[in-house]
């Protein structure tokens, strides 16, 4: 095979994998049902794949690195909606403020404050999910139930309004016992009863359980999941740069 034979097929296996950005979105989609949203997790991936998803109609876009997301918010159209979906630390928190539409990993009450604060310098208020770790995994983040009770019922939070807990979100085992998804995702869907229950029994607002990725969205969608985040079903597990 010639370079430019070899050439000529690399740039065809690129064009299949963008043009299947559209297949993707549709397959996915016609799976989840109508109370499920779908973020398609950007993270990595050139602003062209997030174009080719954007023409599809999708408009939720999920980061998890603060400088990422900033410059794609800068390239991007303006009714694209960004979730911060990895870890977020205290002091990035001004980079995404002024436009973030959900952060979906609250995970103590010194970074739900710091998140208020510049909300409130920005004039919003930005929709927020406590994050709870349910996996066998140390390598995750995320608050116990207790935590999450201590910090609803503290006077700091009863004196944030540019605050608005819409739920919670949580990652299960990377793991091939289907049973033991099921479990963890089950226990969010229970934390999530039990927050309603005690602090937000009255509140519409608090309706989010963003749970499921690639590999256990459906298993997600069943056991009661309102967000799914997906993106290598979307986008492919390799990135391209051109």
């Amino acid at each position: 095979m010639n370079i430019s034979f070899a050439f000529y097929i690399f740039l065809q296996l690129i064009k299949n994998i963008v043009m299947s950005i559209v297949d993707n979105l549709n397959k996915i989609k016609s799976e989840l049902r109508d109370s499920v949203r779908l973020v398609a997790v950007s993270k990595t991936k050139p602003l062209s794949d997030i174009e080719e998803a954007y023409k599809a109609g999708q408009r939720i876009f999920g980061e998890n690195k603060v400088q990422e997301l900033t410059e794609k918010h800068e390239s991007l159209p303006d009714d694209i909606q960004w979730h911060m979906i990895g870890h977020l630390q205290t002091n990035k928190v001004k980079y995404i403020a002024p436009f973030v539409a959900m952060i979906h990993s609250v995970d103590s009450l010194k970074l739900l404050k710091v998140i208020n604060k510049e909300a409130k310098k920005n004039n919003r208020v930005i929709k927020c999910l406590f994050q709870f770790f349910i996996a066998d995994e140390t390598t995750k983040f995320g608050m116990n139930l207790k935590e999450a009770k201590d910090i609803l019922s503290s006077d700091d939070f009863a004196e944030m309004k540019n605050v608005k807990i819409s739920g919670v979100m949580g990652v299960a085992t990377n793991t091939s016992d289907q049973d033991q998804i099921r479990r963890e995702f089950g226990s969010l869907k229970q934390i999530f009863c039990d927050l309603k229950s005690e602090f937000f029994n009255d509140s519409e607002d608090f309706c989010e359980i963003s749970m499921g990725m690639s590999h256990d969205f459906k298993i997600a969608q069943e056991e009661g999941s309102t967000i799914v985040r997906v993106g290598s079903l979307i986008f492919g597990n390799r990135n391209y740069n051109i």
